[in-house]
Parts: C-alpha cells; sequence; structure tokens
C-alpha cells in the first residue's frame, strides 16, 4: 500500500504503519514539539512563579530549563515505541497491560484529555474576544462566549480530523510565525522594563522551586502516552538520540523564553496571575500592533495544541472499542471540550486556580501508566503488530483472561498512592500535607512507584513475534539510548 501523500487525510488508525510507508524524518519532530507549546498559559505561569512562588528571575531560569528536559526527556523516550511498533501508544499499550487491561489506564487517560482539551478551548476562546475587544471594543457576553468556543473547537475538530499530515504543515508555519513574532514582544518588553525590580527582587526557597519545576513539567507530562502517536511514521532505523533531542528542544525553545516573558511581565503587573482569564493581561501590557497579531499567532498554536491533543484521543477511543473511524471519535473530546469549556468560563471563579489544579492532577493519572510503559519499554525491542489488533483469545497479548495482572496491580497501586501525596484546591490526599505534596511532586512519586513495583513483578509470559520481525540496526541502536 502506498505512503498517503502530503496534505492527503489521514485514514489509517491503530493499526501498525508498514515499512514501505515510513517516510517521516526525526527532524520533523522539533516542529510538532513547538507546536505543542504555543501557548500564551505558559506566561501565565511563568506569572504564577513570581506571585505566588514568590521566586526570583534566576531561580525562574533554572525552573525554565528543567521542567522542560524532565518533561520532554520522557516524552522523547516514550516516543521510541512508535518507531518500533508503528502504532499509536495506547495502542501500544496492549502488549503491556493486556486487551481488556488495557481498558483501564485508556479510560483515564481518555477522560483526562478532556480537561486539557478544554483549558486550550477556554484559552483560545479568550484570545478571540480579546481581539475582539482591542479591535472592535465588543465587550464579552454570554452568546459571544458561545461563539468563540463553538469557532475554535471546530477549527480544531477540523485540523485533528485531516490527521498527520495537516498537523505537520501547520506545525512548521505555526513556529515560524509565532517565533517571529515572539522576538517582537521580547524586544519590547526589553525596552520598556524595569530591570532593576526585576534582578531585585529576593530569592524564594527552594521548596517554592521545586514545586514549579513540578507545575511547569506537569504539561508536558501529560504529552507522554501521545509521543509514539507522532513517531509511528518514522523508520524503524531513525535515531532514538536524535528523536529525544528533536522533542526536548521543540519544546524547551518555547518553554524557557515563554516562562521567562511572564515572569518579567509580572514584576511589573503582580496581579497578572490572578486575573480573571489568561489572555487579556496581553491587551493591558502590549500596544495594540504588538498584541493583536501575537495573540492570533497565539490562538493558532492553541488550535493546534488541541488538534494534537484530541488526534491522540482518537486513536484512545478506539482501543476502548469505539467503532468508528479515527476522525469521527474526536468528535466525543470535541463536544466535551464545548460544554465544559462554557462552564468553566461562565460558571468558575478562578481560571489560574482550576488550571493548576487539574495540571497537577493530569499528571498523576499519565504517571501511572508512564512508569509501568517505561520499564516495559526496557525489555521489549518489538511488537507483535497483529497481536496489537486481534482483540480476542487468539491474541499474544490476551494474557490471562485479558488482563497483565502485574501491569495493572503496579498501575492501580501507584496511581493509588500518587494521589496520597497530591493535594489541590479542591482535593488533598491524606499525606499531601508533607514535602513530596507541598511541592506539587504527587506525579514524580506515581512514576516511581509504578516502575519499581512492575519491574520486581515476575514479567508477563506472551508469545513474542517471530525473530525475523525484529531488525539488527534497531537493536543496537536502542543500546545506546
Amino acid at each position: 500500500m502506498p505512503a498517503e501523500p502530503d496534505g492527503a487525510i489521514e485514514t489509517r488508525g491503530l493499526e501498525p504503519v508498514p515499512d514501505d510507508e515510513r517516510t517521516g524524518r526525526v527532524r520533523e519532530l522539533f516542529p510538532t514539539w513547538v507546536a505543542a507549546n504555543i501557548s500564551v498559559l505558559l506566561l501565565t505561569m511563568g506569572a504564577g512563579l513570581v506571585v505566588f512562588n514568590g521566586l526570583n528571575i534566576w531561580q525562574i531560569l533554572v525552573v525554565a530549563l528543567t521542567a522542560p528536559v524532565v518533561s520532554y526527556g520522557i516524552v522523547g523516550l516514550i516516543s521510541i515505541a512508535g518507531k518500533r511498533g508503528g502504532s499509536p501508544g495506547m495502542a501500544l499499550s496492549r502488549a503491556v497491560f493486556g486487551q481488556r487491561g488495557n481498558l483501564f489506564p485508556g479510560s483515564l487517560i481518555w477522560v483526562a484529555r478532556w480537561g486539557w482539551e478544554t483549558i486550550n478551548a477556554v484559552t483560545g476562546a479568550y484570545a478571540l474576544l480579546t481581539v475582539l475587544d482591542l479591535l472592535f471594543g465588543i465587550r464579552s457576553n454570554t452568546g459571544l462566549i458561545v461563539v468563540t468556543l463553538l469557532l475554535f473547537v471546530g477549527c480544531t475538530f477540523l485540523v485533528s480530523g485531516l490527521g498527520i499530515n495537516a498537523l505537520r504543515v501547520c506545525s512548521k508555519w505555526s513556529t515560524y510565525l509565532f517565533g517571529g513574532f515572539s522576538v517582537l514582544v521580547l524586544a519590547y518588553l526589553i525596552a520598556g522594563t524595569d530591570w532593576s525590580a526585576v534582578f531585585g527582587k529576593p530569592a524564594g526557597s527552594t521548596a517554592m522551586m521545586i514545586a514549579g519545576i513540578g507545575t511547569i513539567a506537569a504539561g508536558g507530562i501529560s504529552w507522554v502516552p501521545s509521543g509514539p502517536d507522532f513517531t509511528r511514521y518514522l523508520p524503524r532505523k531513525a535515531s532514538s538520540k536524535g528523536m529525544v533531542g528533536a522533542t526536548v528542544g521543540g519544546a524547551g525553545v518555547v518553554v524557557l523564553p515563554m516562562v521567562l516573558m511572564g515572569a518579567v511581565m509580572a514584576v511589573g503587573t503582580p496581579d497578572l496571575a490572578s486575573a480573571s482569564d489568561p489572555v487579556s493581561f496581553i491587551g493591558e501590557l502590549l500596544p495594540t500592533w504588538l498584541a493583536v497579531p501575537y495573540l492570533l499567532i497565539a490562538l493558532v498554536g492553541m488550535l493546534l495544541i488541541n488538534s494534537m491533543s484530541m488526534y491522540s484521543a482518537g486513536f484512545t477511543a478506539q482501543t476502548l472499542g469505539i467503532r468508528v473511524p479515527r476522525a469521527w471519535a474526536v468528535s466525543v473530546n470535541a463536544v466535551i471540550s464545548l460544554v465544559f469549556g462554557f462552564l468553566l468560563m461562565v460558571v468558575a471563579t478562578s481560571f489560574f486556580g482550576s488550571f493548576i489544579s487539574f495540571l497537577t492532577l493530569l499528571a498523576v493519572a499519565f504517571s501511572a501508566w508512564i512508569g509501568v510503559f517505561g520499564v516495559d519499554m526496557l525489555r521489549r525491542r518489538t511488537y507483535d503488530g497483529a497481536a496489537l489488533m486481534d482483540t480476542t483469545r487468539t491474541s499474544a497479548y490476551w494474557y490471562r483472561g485479558g488482563f497483565a495482572w502485574q501491569a495493572m496491580a503496579a498501575w492501580a497501586l501507584a496511581l493509588s498512592v500518587g494521589l496520597l501525596f497530591t493535594k489541590v484546591d479542591w482535593f488533598a490526599g491524606p499525606l499531601s500535607a508533607g514535602w513530596i505534596g507541598e511541592n506539587g511532586l504527587g506525579w514524580a512519586v506515581t512514576v516511581l512507584v509504578a516502575a519499581l513495583l512492575y519491574a520486581v513483578l515476575p514479567r508477563t509470559a506472551a508469545v513474542e513475534p517471530a525473530p525475523a520481525v525484529a531488525a539488527e540496526p534497531e537493536r543496537a541502536e536502542t543500546l545506546s539510548i
């Protein structure tokens, strides 16, 4: 079967990509992960490091450097499974948890994506509302909120439904445009900022700096299960080191300056982080000629973030047994984003508080899967494509009753332990009052517990694919990771 041409609507679903269609290039991952981070929410999070964490500019620099390396380093490592198996991440997960067992982490991750897509839809709608206010003086109201949400989610559904080729093209051009306008914003800030106030701010505690790393890293952690979705078209011989480097580099080149810019803005405008929405402050801090195009480009970026999330969510829905094409599976998440987005914009009293609480719980929910899947990757070099798609008792990944009980036990226990150490605005685990909970590191505990438990439990027996499937260059290359 020939590869789909550039610009074509992607029709492939969960099935592994044949070797003759693996024409992707590692360098294409760089703009992909740039696009995944083009969000003004990073400005708000950078401001929060100043206002709520009490950090100075040097501590924020450490946070902005460390967080993407940690979180997107994990994304890059897990994405190696995509080139090994040629399938989306949650389809490959069947080999780890079993055909039935995979329904449990898959359902949780699918539900967690609703919140992430809702947050981005709301931010995109606020960006549209701010542009309308700046250009035409049109004030927000309930009817306009509904219209902007519909427009944003509709465009997201269109791009994600087209598939990976459309995402690649949009990611490439949004990277260029956003980069150019970010340089202009940075130049404006350099010229107009009271730098004595920025550099004169006293340092915060080390604990608050660690908590800041956890907060910024949580956004990247949420992309980990999606990593293989964007690498399954890479050849088996693609460089694993190059994949990790492109992933971390693409994210870091956006996260670092955006977080620092948000921090600098907050020094002069301390109420920025507690604003009623995460976007309107841009119109107050920047001149209209710069704020409007910057918001429009950022809007495209947020649309891409949601498109990428919905693209992966479509695959996750298919692994749960929703028997519709991937593009139509995306529609479920689109509808949910509309409903939850409306509630967040009209009913919620604090966007930032809701956002940080959501990020914290999201990271814990994904981390249990990461720990188990990551350890399995260290043991496994190939995936049986036929067994991945066979959801009956004849599958090599059926294990016992459709469950890999070792993986399920490690996942469930780690998730429970992680929640014990987690604290957000409206939920606090019984162990969250200690150092781990106060610093937002419940997700890190979850990863470690899941990985350690799964590593010490006996490996689940399965019928491995024939030796001929494994590629020698892949085996040699993975030893250098």
